[in-house]
């Protein structure tokens, strides 16, 4: 049965599917580096803050000395891109966070966040080997093949996939190459910080040997984006394998 999820103001919605979906809708209501003055959005805004708090964060709070403003803010990585909302605190300081988390009202495990560290770790160079593909095989119009479906994507329709082996197994496989089967020690990633978009390792050190591992394993190929596999048996024959070694 589906688990109701109620803020501190008051405001109750039956399933996280549609708190989720509230917060959504309010984020599309404003622009980019827009304030949020509506005093309602304010309101849940706050409530959903103090369930972040509560719940997600391992690391210090995100209201902080105290809540000044809310915004939505562009939100920037390698490669992306995405809106979300940002708190400013009564002392000048601001911070992301994120209301889907907050709705969910758990944090990511150690497992996810080693996934995602492992993803920053090798994101610039799957960026530069998408980038490769497209100046080396694009057409006059600056197109290239998917590789499933055989149809023309251009460069912002297009992404790079792995193929084989996919790379939550890469990851398990450098896990277990570590020892790091069961737990992550600490130290390893990152602490939350404010203003922390996403995980890395905290030693470039560990960086520079998941990307060597992951080179050595990762066969990838371009796809269209609403044609990425989801799952492992989505995967197909690549017709032009991509390696980089």
């Amino acid at each position: 049965m589906a688990k109701p999820v109620e803020l501190s103001n008051g405001r109750i919605w039956k399933t996280k599917k549609a708190a989720e979906q509230h917060f959504r809708d309010m984020l599309a209501r404003y622009r980019d580096d827009e304030e949020i003055l509506d005093y309602q959005d304010h309101s849940d805004l706050s409530a959903l803050l103090e369930r972040f708090d509560l719940l997600v964060s391992d690391g210090p709070s995100k209201i902080g000395a105290g809540i000044k403003r809310f915004e939505r803010r562009l939100n920037k990585g390698d490669g992306w891109s995405s809106p979300g909302f940002w708190v400013v605190r009564v002392d000048g300081t601001p911070t992301d966070f994120s209301y889907i988390q907050a709705v969910v009202g758990r944090p990511k495990s150690d497992a996810e966040e080693f996934s995602v560290a492992c993803h920053n770790a090798v994101s610039r160079d799957l960026l530069g080997m998408k980038q490769k593909q497209f100046d080396h095989f694009a057409d006059a119009d600056g197109l290239i093949a998917c590789d499933i479906t055989g149809n023309l994507v251009a460069y912002s329709e297009a992404q790079l996939s792995h193929a084989h082996p996919p790379f939550g197994i890469i990851v398990k496989e450098f896990r277990k190459s570590k020892g790091w089967e069961d737990n992550i020690p600490p130290g390893i990633l990152m602490a939350s910080a404010d203003a922390q978009i996403s995980t890395h390792f905290a030693d470039d050190a560990i960086g520079r040997e998941f990307r060597n591992f992951h080179h050595d394993r990762a066969i990838l190929r371009i796809v269209g984006k609403d044609r990425a596999p989801t799952s492992i048996s989505s995967a197909v024959t690549v017709n032009r394998p991509l390696r980089f070694r």
